[in-house]
């Protein structure tokens, strides 16, 4: 955490169980915050922080969610905003990474449910996938979760060994239904998905277009329209290096994660400076998105343990 009293915003970075006194202190300071997902252990410290955010308009607070950042994904967020892929006819996100397919990781928080909550990898990692959909307003209607532990047990730094508390893999098949189509939507976030580093990904295909980007081609954006009758193909386009916030490197150099962290980070300066009139409109996540990601993470872990198909409301 990066913090003096001169200082008149905060970046945070800490295990779950440490988000709601530490956010809520931040935001009563007078801090702007621009916090680490996903706000809050559980509904009940998440509800908590949104209410001192509710309590302290004045203060700017966001959730760190970097990958929207990147131009593939930038790119495809406009043309949503333009309604460019007609009827939606399916939506996949997900962000998956491998380093806990090796079984002498030693345990950390993320594998306690105490410091890492009962999410487990959806509280870790699902405000990276569910941003860009609640973003759109793709907000589930209801949840499917299939949950997976896979490694049971880590070394715990001493010879001996201890239980992994948490999830390690997540996939969500939703439903959702806007005020003028319904279409399915599959989440999944894990740990353990071998052959990926840190890959994030967000696919849409709609009835006038295609689009898909992943953070394992991060130069790439997959792009398909068409009319109908018409041909169907796929085009493979190199997306430049131009993102939210103009940059002194050329178009033609390649864009990277730490890039995608400064554009975050000028999107958050830029809204503590200028507000509703940024120079660009896309914001970083919101703290009532993430109390979105909440209901649909708290859904998962209904649905998981009695095997049905779990409704949302987006009420109260």
């Amino acid at each position: 955490m990066l913090a003096a009293p001169e200082v008149e915003a905060v970046y945070c970075a800490v295990p779950h169980d440490l988000h709601r006194q530490l956010y809520v202190d931040i935001i009563r300071a007078g801090k702007h915050l621009l916090g680490e997902k996903p706000f809050g252990i559980d509904r009940e410290a998440n509800r908590a922080i949104l209410q001192a955010v509710r309590e302290h308009p004045d203060v700017l607070v966001r959730c760190s969610s970097e990958f929207p950042f990147f131009p593939g994904a930038y790119q495809l967020t406009q043309w949503v905003a333009e309604k460019r892929f007609g009827k939606i006819i399916e939506v996949e996100a997900g962000f998956w990474h491998s380093s806990d397919l090796d079984p002498d990781k030693p345990i950390n928080w993320k594998r306690r449910v105490a410091t890492n909550g009962e999410y487990g990898c959806m509280g870790d990692l699902g405000m990276h996938v569910l941003h860009l959909p609640l973003r759109f307003g793709w907000k589930p209607r209801n949840v499917r979760a299939l949950l997976s532990k896979i490694v049971d047990a880590r070394p715990d730094g001493k010879g001996g060994m201890v239980p992994c508390e948490t999830w390690d893999n997540a996939i969500l098949a939703c439903d959702v239904k806007t005020a003028d189509q319904q279409f399915p939507m599959m989440l999944s976030m894990k740990r353990i998905a071998p052959g990926h580093s840190n890959t994030w990904f967000i696919r849409v295909y709609g009835t006038e277009g295609s689009a898909e980007f992943t953070t394992k081609q991060p130069k790439q954006l997959l792009t398909m329209s068409y009319t109908p009758g018409g041909e169907q193909a796929w085009r493979v386009i190199d997306a430049p290096y131009r993102s939210a916030y103009p940059t002194i490197t050329g178009a033609i150099f390649e864009f990277g994660f730490s890039d995608s962290i400064l554009q975050m980070c000028a999107a958050f300066c830029d809204e503590v400076a200028n507000g509703q009139n940024m120079r660009q409109p896309f914001t970083c996540a919101t703290p009532e998105e993430t109390e979105g990601s909440h209901r649909v993470f708290a859904a998962a872990l209904e649905s998981h343990a009695t095997g049905q198909t779990v409704s949302l409301s987006w009420e109260g």
